[in-house]
């Protein structure tokens, strides 16, 4: 039984890939987990996948060894404690070897004192971290969250254990079983254990029921990770539908006596299939009106966590939408419900939540419930208005006020004024007036009220609660009716309004963070605060998961932290390494998909983040790559070109068979001379280059003297350069020694690029907050579509080949670590001027260091 793929962890930024880890799940010692592995091993040596083995337990079995095979096997390391000599997995030589795949075998297992680490599932998290697929092996018995359960079988405690996290994580996780008595005929025949020990295991843990117990908590636990993936594929497709491959029965209670009942039933249920789910949902009504008792909630919630099971509190404008809605989003399978407190006239005229349940349900069961309450006629919280408490005051009100204010403007004209039709006309307009502000029941009453009034005051015999014309008697009963109607049809049409409203905000909600985050103008700090803002939470969190399994704040919004006394904490999952924290009143069922697709957004916004990081850091390595690939092709011949100058002379001047007259040994001695000096200039050059990319640059700015500087600087080429630095120039703020490698530098490319003779003109100048050194060449200068990228590593400016290309890219980073800027600009006449722009000092106090 293999699980689906994990999603891959995610936020590493410039990490490199993570390895796949692949776990063969033994369901009890002696099921061929080992075997398993190697035979992995095989088929993917057999596809040309590099695999080693790192460690593999062969417990003196002979099978085992031999299955090993011609697999390459790294190197134990000898750790040793107390006298004796262990051997545990060499990490370090893994890594150095640097494997596709390495088998590591008993991910429980506990290192000897003085390893890398005290646990081997941590040597397995340092391979996965170097990019290296691990194939590895752990019996069910070891993960933490079964120790005691295993313990409980078998009577022995499990000192080795492996956190589920670290299982869970796995990219696959392989069953690998064995039926209790095929595995007892193994360690009969000595394919397990030595023969003096099988007849204890046999006694002991290796009962059949012990082993019969084992295989169902592995089956259950291994259940559980497949769930959990089928739960990400059904969301990553938006599929809505239920499928039924778990039974998960969600009991709806309204917080009366009649819900333990369902409860008791619902776990009753839920017991007869291994593995099922009880999860019991209370809706809140979201209508201003009553809900249960605070302390009959609390009871119920404590019997489902007795039950197994779990609470969930989600608000509904509609309790029959709300509890189907949480059992899709549940993928449940079945809903458990009681028969309605109601009297069957009341179901008959409003019908029922059950029954509304039953027709909402589509795919999923619903098992109806009697009890001790049904249809007893005890009545609940009415919910079918969704006006505001002041109107529906305002609508009572209006229920006496309208027909006692018609009653009075008839009497007041006089009776035969207004013919009987006409009055029913404007009460009708009443009753409708009456719907308009207090709902349907206060505009029945309205019209109730009404037909007393138009029967004593306005139909003959008047007086009397009587009717002399059958005429007259069907028009008032008309008149109740369509006032019943149209009272009936306000109220829809306000429910309706309410929900298209709330519709519309919520579209225009997702639509504006969605354009937000497709042009990557939103934050997940933004998405936390829209969040809290839409949905009035006290605190919203958005959180991820760090190496070590705890979870960390990424982004943090609310109207106050930690919500208040009566606040309920829901985390939505939104991938293996990222969750959202709501903090606050329970949402409704009906805005689950809308914090979902908050959370869909958040985790865009995280992924674009990550490809960003991840962007950045390829075109670091990029450029990295490329500087290297430069550096190594203009090594190769500008490093050997004066080594071999240097190499040719000292050869001349060492041969004894050979004399030489004075002007050939000046000659070869300046030759060494001015290759030294070239290979010292690029040796500077390379290592000033790497201190800038490394970071390592460390200025000390203080107030130092420009014309000292580059008298320095220019030392080497005075012969070939025209002054005009005056002393008495202010001073400027600058690391001296980092200046002078840039002066020079500037120097030295204008003399070699200056034709013949030419002279290099070096000038400095004040200006009212920086001091300009101008290096003026006469050479054939720089188009002004490279003047930009002449500052990068190895750009040669002409075609000689010679030179590394790095001078200007050195002083140009140098200059800017101490604050000076370079600029090149066009000699009048033809040629090229540096301009060195450095900050004058300011008024600091003497000796000030920066």
């Amino acid at each position: 039984m293999t699980t689906p793929a994990a999603t891959p962890d995610q936020g590493r930024g410039a990490a490199p890939r993570r390895g796949r880890l692949t776990v063969y799940l033994g369901a009890a010692p002696g099921v061929g987990k080992t075997f398993a592995m190697l035979d992995e091993a095989e088929r993917r040596r057999g596809r040309g996948t590099d695999v080693v083995v790192g460690l593999v337990e062969t417990h003196g079995r002979a099978g085992t060894a031999a299955k090993v095979g011609d697999l390459e096997v790294v190197p134990r390391r000898d750790v040793t404690h107390r006298g004796t000599t262990l051997t545990e997995l060499d990490v370090g030589a893994v890594l150095r070897r640097a494997p596709d795949v390495v088998l590591v075998d008993e991910l429980a297992h506990t290192n000897a004192p003085g390893s890398r680490h005290p646990k081997r599932w941590q040597d397995v998290r340092d391979l996965l971290d170097a990019g290296i697929d691990v194939v590895t092996t752990v019996n069910v018995q070891h993960l933490a969250s079964l120790t005691d359960d295993v313990e409980a079988i078998t009577g022995v405690r499990q000192r080795e254990t492996v956190p589920d996290q670290v299982v869970r994580d796995a990219e696959q996780i392989q069953l690998v079983d064995l039926s209790p008595q095929q595995l007892r005929r193994r360690l009969a025949h000595g394919n397990v254990y030595r023969p003096e020990q099988v007849d204890a295991s046999l006694r002991q843990y290796f009962r059949e029921g012990n082993l019969t117990a084992l295989r169902e908590l592995a089956l259950l636990w291994l259940a559980d990770r497949v769930d959990d993936a089928l739960t990400r594929y059904r969301a990553d497709h938006a599929i809505a539908s239920t499928w039924p491959a778990r039974e998960r029965i969600v009991v709806a209670v309204t917080g009366g006596e009649e819900s333990e009942t369902l409860l008791r039933r619902g776990a009753r249920i839920a017991q007869r299939a291994a593995g099922a789910e009880l999860l019991a949902v209370h809706v809140l009504p979201t209508d201003g009106l009553p809900s249960a008792p605070p302390a009959a909630i609390a009871a119920q919630r404590a019997l489902v966590e007795a039950l197994d099971g779990t609470f969930h509190t989600v608000l509904g404008e509609d309790v029959p939408s709300a509890v189907v809605d949480f059992a899709r989003g549940v993928n449940a399978t079945m809903i458990v419900v009681g028969v309605s407190r109601h009297s069957r006239w009341r179901q008959a005229l409003l019908g029922s939540s059950s029954a509304e349940i039953a027709r909402l349900s589509g795919a999923i069961d619903v098992h109806l419930v009697t009890h001790e309450r049904a249809r007893s006629g005890a009545r609940l919280p009415s919910r079918l208005s969704s006006l505001s408490p002041a109107r529906r005051v305002a609508g009572w009100v209006s229920v006496v006020a309208v027909p006692a204010l018609l009653t009075g403007l008839f009497a007041a004209v006089g009776p035969r004024a207004v013919s009987l039709p006409t009055e029913l006309m404007l009460f009708l307009a009443g009753v409708v007036a009456v719907a308009l502000v207090g709902g349907l029941w206060p505009a029945v009453a309205a019209a109730v009220v009404s037909f007393v009034c138009l029967n004593w005051f306005f139909t003959p015999p008047t007086g009397m609660l009587t009717v002399a014309d059958p005429e007259n008697l069907l028009a008032l009963v008309v008149f109740v009716v369509v006032a019943a109607a149209v009272a009936s049809v306000v109220d829809l049409a306000a429910r309706r309004t309410v929900q298209a409203y709330r519709a519309r905000a919520e579209a225009s909600t997702l639509a504006a963070l969605s354009r937000s985050v497709l042009s990557g103008e939103d934050t997940a700090q933004a998405i936390v605060q829209r969040l809290a803002l839409t949905f009035g939470l006290d605190d919203v969190r958005l959180e991820s998961r760090t190496d070590d399994r705890d979870w960390t704040v990424v982004a943090q919004a609310g109207r106050s932290a930690g919500g208040g006394q009566h606040a309920q904490t829901t985390a939505v999952p939104l991938d293996e390494a990222h969750r959202l924290v709501l903090v606050g009143r329970a949402l409704p069922a009906s805005d689950r998909q809308a914090v979902e697709a908050f959370g869909s957004q958040a985790a865009i916004v995280l992924e674009h983040q990550r490809l960003r990081r991840q962007a950045a850091a390829a075109r670091e390595l990029e450029h990295a790559e490329a500087t290297r690939t430069a550096l190594l092709a203009a090594v190769s011949h500008d490093l050997r070109t004066p080594l071999t100058a240097i190499r040719t002379a000292v050869d001349g001047l060492a041969m004894p068979d050979v004399e030489l007259d004075r002007d050939d040994t000046d000659a070869l001695t300046a030759t060494i001379q001015e290759s030294t000096r070239r290979l010292e200039r690029l040796i500077d050059n390379l290592l000033d280059l790497s201190r800038l990319q490394t970071g390592s640059v460390r200025p000390v700015l203080r107030p130092t003297s420009l014309d000292e500087v580059v008298l320095v600087a220019v030392e080497p080429w005075l012969g070939r350069l025209d002054l005009d630095v005056p002393e008495d120039l202010p001073l400027v703020r600058t690391d001296g020694g980092l200046l002078e490698r840039v002066v020079a530098n500037l120097v030295s490319n204008a003399v070699r690029h200056s034709p013949g003779d030419a002279r290099v003109r070096v000038a400095a100048s004040a200006a009212p907050d920086d001091v300009e050194v101008r290096v003026v060449d006469t050479g054939p200068g720089v188009p002004d579509d490279r003047k930009e990228s002449m500052f990068q590593p190895f750009q040669r400016l002409d075609d000689t080949g010679t030179g590394l290309g790095l001078g200007l890219a050195v002083a140009d980073g140098l200059a800017r670590a101490v604050g000076a800027a370079v600029t090149a600009e066009d000699t009048p006449g033809g040629g090229l001027t540096m301009v060195v722009t450095v900050p004058a000092a300011t008024a600091a106090p003497a000796g000030a260091v920066r």
